[in-house]
């Protein structure tokens, strides 16, 4: 087929056309026939070898062009900045351009080479048929990677393009932007007013300047800047490659501080708010490093509460929180509590899922308190509170608490701006008992013991936190005392919430302090019935079995880790958990227990138990939970309690394996 076809559909109608004329003429002179047939073959023979001779010289010149087009190409291709590697399935070089030998410093690999055999870190088989980009380092020099599958057909083997691109530059620079990002500390010692209780002058004025000297110090090894604000407060700057320093070295300034004594032997505590540097203003900068700095408060001091890439991580929070040997917050917090229920047509009351003593007896308290001021009260209970059946019966049976209780269904389209909602023993939504509501009633307040967790109810009227107390019933117990003249609790009151106190402090074994037994006194003079609590707490045979069998069935594991489980469901399987945990703590060698039990549904419930040194709480917010130190717990749902007891095995270990890490590090 000839290249041009409309010049060769011309030349042979032109040649047709003169045909026809030479043959017209035979009909009038055979001679001059003839000789116009020999002139037309030889015109013929003419075009045909001039258009096939155009037909060559366009071909070469559109060779010629191909040929530059291809060597352009070609020399483009080579000295792109970036490498260029065409990657059979196996892992082997089918191409690349000359960018691939610069940037080894070699030659250019052959055909058929292995592409490990000079960037192992170029990772092919995990991506292969991908498009995507990632970077890799290769002694001591970063390339970013895209990759995508390149068409083949079918019959061939499939292949895939690598563009390599070094950023060794950038990366360092980014590095060294990363590096310079400026973090702001506050600084606090938490417990200030107890350390300077009882000292002269010179001996605050010495024990500020050991802190200081410390905290000097350590900012000069960081080379950050600190200024003092008032007494026991400051701020502090460190850049990030500082602050990923102290992370490394856990923030070891606050176990240096914390061997700081008064002259009554009490340590020293700090706590640090820690906010860095992204994209916000200074003025939210400051905002969110006073945020932490509560937060770490909030918790019971002793730490270091930051957030790095929208994740809060927790430091230190070794110490127990210090009790608190004056009454003046909790006069304070109960006057105003009075004022903002005043304010209220209705008082709702709730607490976490499955109800426990001090949660029950701390909202039997508030109830108390409004209707001393008259308003009617209800509390909100979870579906499922077995733990709390016989305290339970006893209020309903009595008709002066009518109306009393109440479950989420029954207030599902409860939505007022008047009335207010009272959280007690708790803080984090959701694991209360209808976090719904906390949408539907703006006006909160919350009032807990325990060490206050990132996930917390937004913005509450009022907040009462004290970690120091041994439980949610003795708080509430203590604004009673300060609520007003006119209040008086019932004897089912009193009961109640002396039930959460013994509970919660083991029988005033753990966690109790002077306060605690000035509120457990004030109960008794209320009518509060020992005798009627220790009924409450009375076990049957069955349960007296099952707490055996748990005990029987735990593991031990070595650095002084106890796990145990309770698979079946039982009606009382959070109390036998519990006391199961606390039991396992009298053995020798132990120094934290945990035990995973079945609850109602796909709820896997855990209760965590250790002697103080460590600190079950940071491992119970792990699995959406919280507590104190020594005494915490969470709910899983979703997950089978096998699975459950084997993370809870893993975190645990973790970490006492890094605890007794650093603290041989700190004592080296």
């Amino acid at each position: 087929m000839p290249r041009n076809l409309s010049a060769w559909i011309d030349l042979t109608i032109h040649l047709i056309v003169m045909l026809a004329l030479a043959l017209v003429t035979f009909c009038y002179n055979t001679y001059v026939g003839m000789a116009a047939l020999v002139l037309w073959a030889a015109l013929a023979a003419f075009a045909w070898e001039r258009c096939h001779d155009r037909e060559r010289r366009f071909e070469r010149y559109c060779m010629g062009i191909i040929r530059n087009v291809n060597e352009v190409m070609n020399y483009a291709v080579d000295r792109l900045p970036q490498a260029i590697l065409v990657v059979s399935k196996d892992g082997h070089l089918e191409w690349c351009n000359r960018q691939l030998g610069d940037y080894l410093g070699t030659p250019p690999p052959e055909q058929g080479t292995a592409v490990a055999d000079f960037w192992q870190e170029l990772v092919i088989e995990p991506l292969w048929g991908m498009e995507g980009e990632y970077r890799f380092t290769h002694e001591g020099r970063t390339y970013r990677v895209y990759h995508r599958p390149l068409p083949t057909p079918a019959q061939h083997d499939p292949l895939m393009a690598f563009y390599v691109e070094d950023e060794t530059e950038q990366a360092n620079l980014e590095m060294r932007f990363h590096a310079s990002r400026t973090a702001l500390l506050y600084i606090q010692i938490d417990n200030f007013d107890e350390i300077m209780q009882g000292q002269t002058e010179a001996e605050r004025s010495l024990l500020l300047l050991a802190v200081r000297e410390r905290l000097d110090a350590w900012m000069e090894g960081l080379g950050g800047f600190m200024r003092s604000v008032s007494d026991g407060e400051f701020v502090a700057l460190l850049d990030r490659a500082a602050l990923d320093h102290a992370i490394a070295e856990k923030f070891d300034i606050l176990d240096q501080v914390r061997k700081l004594t008064n002259t009554k032997g009490l340590p020293v505590t700090l706590s640090i708010g820690l906010s860095l540097a992204t994209d916000q203003s200074l003025k939210a900068l400051g905002e969110e490093a006073e945020a932490k700095l509560d937060l770490a408060l909030g918790r019971g001091g002793d730490q270091v509460a930051l957030d790095i890439g929208g994740k809060t991580q927790f430091f230190g929070g070794k110490a127990k929180a210090v009790e608190k040997h004056t009454r003046v917050k909790a006069r304070v917090v109960a006057h105003a509590l009075r004022d903002i229920m005043e304010s209220a047509d209705e008082i709702y009351i709730m607490g976490h899922h499955n109800e426990d003593y001090d949660c029950f007896g701390a909202a039997m308290g508030v109830a108390c308190m409004a209707r001393a001021l008259g308003k009617p009260a209800h509390i909100v209970l979870s579906e499922m509170n077995e733990g709390i059946d016989r305290i339970l019966d006893m209020v309903r049976k009595d008709e002066a608490y009518q109306d009393l209780f109440v479950r989420p269904g029954d207030i599902a389209g409860i939505s007022s701006q008047s009335s207010l909602l009272v959280v007690v023993d708790a803080h984090i939504p959701h694991i209360l008992a209808d976090p719904t509501l906390l949408d539907r009633i703006p006006k909160i307040v919350v009032i807990d013991h325990h060490r206050r967790s990132e996930n917390f109810v937004k913005n509450p009227l009022l907040v009462y936190i004290e970690t120091a107390s041994s439980s949610a019933s003795e708080l509430v117990t203590e604004l009673l005392m300060y609520f007003g003249d006119n209040i008086r609790p019932t004897r089912l009151d009193a009961t109640a919430l002396y039930s959460g106190v013994v509970v919660d402090t083991k029988n005033f074994n753990v966690g109790a302090g002077v306060r605690t037994f000035d509120a457990a006194a004030y109960l008794r003079r209320a009518g509060a019935d020992p005798v009627l609590v220790r009924a409450l707490f009375q076990s049957d045979y069955e349960t007296t079995v099952a707490l055996a069998r748990a005990k029987a069935n735990a593991e031990f594991f070595p650095g002084g880790l106890i796990v145990g489980s309770i698979p079946e469901r039982l009606p009382n399987g959070q109390i036998i958990a519990a006391q199961a945990a606390d039991g396992m703590l009298r053995v020798d060698g132990v120094r934290m227990s945990i035990y995973v039990f079945q609850m109602a549904g796909d709820m896997v419930g855990i209760s965590a138990r250790s002697i103080g040194e460590m600190n079950v709480q940071v491992i119970m917010e792990d699995f959406g939970g919280g507590g104190h130190a020594n005494v915490a717990g969470a709910q899983v749902k979703g997950e089978p309690l096998s699975v459950v007891r084997g993370n809870v095995v893993e975190r645990a270990r973790a970490y006492i394996e890094e605890s007794d890490k650093h603290e041989s590090h700190t004592a080296g």
